[in-house]
């Protein structure tokens, strides 16, 4: 029997609509938080589906629990996810984080914009992870990581091949997580 998915996201959600198209199937929920639309533009695609829920842009402890409770054992992925979720949280469900830089290699690439970091210090070598989330900062235990030369890409480059990175990633531990095989 397949695990609930909720996948929450605060920037535009793309990188769930290239997961689901991926897997052929769409989080059971997908949560952002109430942001001004002259700050972001959700994708189109995601916005289509009935499964798309707000909550307030900086939520408590409650605001999780009453959109996550609903479901029996969920795993929960964050994409683009700009909230660090509280210590209660993180202690009483499954949270993943997909994060584009090879912090297992590199930590110091934890924390904000790891792209450009990547693409400044001219790493051999750029990736990506998948961790729990824990309540600092891509400080959990890394559970899957994948990583490619560093071809004097430029910066769009750069985005363009961790964003692949990521999906593969996403799509093998979503695909073994869920028992969608």
């Amino acid at each position: 029997m397949r695990r609930p998915w909720i996948a929450f996201f605060s920037q535009t959600g793309s990188e769930i609509v290239s997961i689901a198209n991926a897997l052929g199937y769409w989080p059971d929920a997908i949560i952002t938080n109430d942001r001004p639309s002259n700050i972001r533009k959700i994708n189109n695609e995601l916005q289509e589906q009935h499964l798309l829920a707000t909550i307030v842009n900086k939520p408590l402890v409650e605001d999780y629990d009453e959109v996550i409770g609903f479901y029996k054992d969920p795993i929960i992925t964050l994409h683009g996810w700009l909230r660090i979720m509280p210590p209660s949280i993180c202690e009483k469900y499954n949270i993943f984080n997909g994060h584009p830089g090879l912090i297992t290699e590199y930590p110091e690439l934890k924390g904000k914009d790891p792209q450009i970091k990547a693409f400044e210090r001219e790493y051999e070598e750029i990736g990506s992870v998948i961790h729990r989330v824990t309540a600092g900062v891509d400080e959990g235990e890394v559970i899957a990581e994948a990583s490619i030369v560093n071809d004097d890409f430029t910066l769009e480059e750069t985005y363009g091949k961790l964003k692949e990175v990521s999906l593969g990633l996403w799509v093998n531990f979503l695909n073994n997580y869920l028992n969608l095989k």
